[in-house]
């Protein structure tokens, strides 16, 4: 029998949830067997998913999971250098470089377990067929804005935490703005994640400039980005990736006052961002990368998590039905994530 193992996130600040109780019971129903770990911190209480018929078991057990359990969570695992030997379904970020991906695929090669990730879990047509895209643009517009409205203040960003809805959210952002309209340019604006944060721009009342492939097709270099008061970044490093904000940017003559790195691949090669170099915070939102005016950067790496009811309740209604095929792992998009994880584990040195 096919054994999908919900294990608790340890990452901080993390509440999210890839599947919901509905979903454990609609798994139960098609012959899948659910364990789900409790967890203090998830959204969704451990009872509800005990309720569904799940076996519930500690927090932290699916390191002694048997063999064949398929280990299913969402953030990364603790960088603890411990072998894996199971299959794991996660958002693994090991593909592009990344040193803590590097890591985590050697600990795989160790083990002999194998990544299922779920950024790369695509469709026939290589589209993803599940994605917290939507909210981590909305999100990282808001957390950008709010940086911004700071700046203004002439105060330091302050830090984040979840928000009961949208709503509250779009209503915090218009408070802190108190009037003030920045114009923003969003690339990728076509995609879930340039949708999300054009919405919220939207719903505050800033106007958008919108791009997507056909406005970047030239290479750049794109100077229209200088001229924009907030630059929200939502297309993801991939070899090829033009440079939208160079190094050299504290030097030139700019409007531009934040940048939303929602994308936040600080550490690859191919990051279109060079101004800056690591993922900021909840604590500490932005990073200051240039003075006199002043440039702030905005990397949060799990912005969909400042809404966690929603952000899960649309992912785990994107995924469910392709959790439902896990009894055929090694077809359809189960298959296509494992063939990016054999190409990328061979170029592991043992």
């Amino acid at each position: 029998m096919t054994h999908l193992w919900v294990r608790a996130e340890s990452r901080e600040n993390e509440e999210r949830v890839g599947v919901l109780p509905e979903g454990v019971a609609a798994l139960l129903a098609h012959g899948i067997k659910v364990t789900v770990e409790d967890s203090p911190t998830r959204v969704i209480p451990t009872a509800e998913y005990e309720k569904a018929g799940a076996t519930i078991v500690p927090e932290g057990s699916w390191i002694d999971a048997p063999d064949d359990a398929i280990i299913f969570g969402l953030k990364e695992l603790p960088d603890n250098g411990i072998a894996l030997r199971h299959r794991h379904i996660m958002f693994g970020h090991a593909y592009k470089g990344q040193p803590a991906g590097q890591r985590l695929l050697a600990r795989f090669k160790a083990g002999g377990g194998v990544l299922y990730d779920l950024e790369y879990l695509e469709n026939v047509d290589g589209r993803r067929v599940a994605a917290f895209g939507y909210w981590a643009g909305y999100a990282g517009a808001a957390v950008s804005i709010l940086a911004y409205a700071a700046q203004l203040a002439g105060a330091p960003c302050p830090s984040v935490c979840t928000w009961p809805s949208s709503e509250a959210m779009r209503d915090d952002v218009k408070t802190a703005l108190a009037g003030a309209t920045p114009n923003a340019m969003v690339i990728g604006a076509l995609g879930r994640v340039g949708t999300g944060a054009s919405d919220l721009c939207e719903e505050v009342g800033l106007p958008v400039t919108k791009w997507d492939m056909a406005e970047t097709a030239h290479g750049g270099p794109f100077p229209e980005v200088l001229d924009h008061t907030l630059f929200f970044n939502c297309i993801l490093a991939r070899p090829g990736t033009p440079v939208f904000v160079p190094s050299d940017t504290c030097d030139r003559s700019r409007s531009l006052r934040v940048i939303g790195d929602i994308a936040c691949d600080p550490d690859s090669d191919f990051s279109p961002i060079k101004v800056y170099d690591r993922v900021t915070s909840w604590d500490a939102p932005v990073l200051r990368v240039c003075d006199a005016p002043p440039l702030d950067v905005m990397a949060i790496d799990n912005l969909p998590s400042l809404m966690p009811r929603e952000s899960s309740e649309d992912f785990a209604g994107q995924l469910l039905a392709h959790l439902k095929t896990l009894a055929e792992i090694d077809q359809g998009v189960w298959g296509r994530a494992k063939a990016y994880f054999d190409t990328h584990i061979q170029k592991v040195k043992a």
